[in-house]
Parts: C-alpha cells; structure tokens; sequence
C-alpha cells in the first residue's frame, strides 16, 4: 500500500507582484496632493505645471502685465425666487395617481387657440360672406412662413427640421 502525503505550504512575498513598477501617469497630481515645498512651486509664475480646476469656468483673464481682468457678463447670477406663499411642496409623493393623457393632436390645438374665436364671432356676426373674420387676431394675419420662424424659436417644442 502506497501513502501519498500532500502539504500545502502557504508563502509571504514582501515585493510586489509588478515590482514596483506602477503607472503614475493615472495619478495625476491635482490642488491638494504634493508637498508643501511643491505647492511654493506652484506660486512661482515661471514654474510650468497644468492646473486642474474640476469644472470651474474662469470669470477673467490674466492681461500682459499678469493682471486679472474681471468679464462681469462672466459672473454667474443665482436667481431663486421667493417660495414662502407657495401652495405647492418641492417634492412629488409616491403615492401620486398615475396621470395618462392622450395625445395632443392638430386638432386639439384648434380646439384650444383657433375655435373660441371663431365661435365668438359667430354669435356675434363679425364674419365675411366668405366666413373669414372682420377683424382678424395677430395670429390669424401670420402667413404660414412667419408661423414656421415663431414655433422654431427658443422655448417651442419644435425641435425637428422639415415640419
């Protein structure tokens, strides 16, 4: 009869399996890592070293002679309105109801701008023979290619080319 003895042994390695060798090109040394004599370095104009502003856009620029010149339009403006009336809570409860809404068609756009008008003047007899109103609103005086620059600008939901 054959006996087969295993040990398993365990080992310590104090080196690194690279070792040693590592890419500090993935650590970039940014405002708050280095030294203090590194960051002296830093203050000296001639001293060339890329500065990491992590996302902050800059209000100025430096001129010539090395002096910041301050762009106003550059400042950013926080404008937070006064809630303390507000009916409404800043948050949106779970427990809400679901909303469905149909889709909002050509002809529900009618329905809303375009049909009390009509409906007024009717009552009214401010129409045509031809049944075009007698005093026309803005809207109804805007030709079709004015219509087309007034949706396509800013705070329209017409984003697409070509409608």
């Amino acid at each position: 009869m054959s006996c087969v003895n295993l040990f398993f042994k365990r080992g310590i390695s104090t080196s690194c399996a690279r070792y040693g060798k590592r890419n500090f090109r993935k650590f970039p040394l940014f405002n708050k890592r280095g030294s203090k004599i590194f960051k002296e370095q830093r203050k000296d104009p001639n001293y060339d070293l890329p500065h990491d502003k992590r996302g902050v856009r800059d209000i100025g620029y430096n001129d010539q002679d090395g002096k910041f010149v301050l762009i106003p339009e550059k400042v950013p403006e926080i404008i937070v309105p006064d809630l303390k009336d507000f009916p409404l809570k800043p948050y949106v409860s779970y427990r809400t109801p679901d909303v469905i809404q149909s889709e909002f068609t050509a002809q529900d756009l009618f329905n809303v701008v375009y049909a009390p008008k009509i409906a007024k003047d009717f009552q009214e007899e401010k129409l045509n023979d031809d049944g075009s109103p007698v005093e026309p609103s803005p809207e109804e005086l805007m030709t079709s290619e004015e219509a087309r620059i007034k949706a396509e600008q800013t705070g329209t939901d017409l984003f697409t080319q070509g409608c």
